[in-house]
């Protein structure tokens, strides 16, 4: 295998495992809170029903905090780092794309990921900074 196909093969790997852990952690968030019976509840309840329903000591929930802002604090850091990565994957994902893809194609492509950032989607870089 030739260093271009290793390094395409690398790159879509990179990105299965970046998309998979952010599904996973996705998917894991929204159980807890879910599970939790957040969803309904206003945010600054979050805590003390948390320390409700399990029964913490105060020691106990100063402690749980800030396992919770550490986590968050990792979750954000992770993200940080993996947006390049992430970023790069995009652009070349569209350069591939915009080979294969006719002019006006490309430009209802275009169109279309504005809409999804708009909207919230996937469509492209995040601008909001999350």
């Amino acid at each position: 295998m030739n260093n271009v196909a290793k390094n395409k093969w690398q790159v879509r790997v990179a990105a299965a495992i970046i998309f998979v852990l952010g599904f996973t952690a996705g998917i894991l968030a929204l159980n807890v809170y879910r599970g939790l019976g957040f969803a309904h509840r206003g945010p600054g309840n979050r805590m003390d029903e948390l320390a409700q329903r399990l029964n913490l000591t105060p020691d106990q929930k100063v402690k749980v905090q800030e396992i919770f802002s550490d986590t968050r604090e990792q979750l954000r850091a992770v993200r940080r780092e993996s947006e390049p990565k992430v970023e790069e994957i995009r652009r070349q994902a569209d350069g591939r794309l915009q080979t294969v893809l006719t002019p006006e194609q490309w430009q209802q492509f275009q169109k279309i990921k504005e809409e999804r950032q708009r909207r919230g989607g996937r469509g492209g870089p995040r601008r909001n900074g999350r």
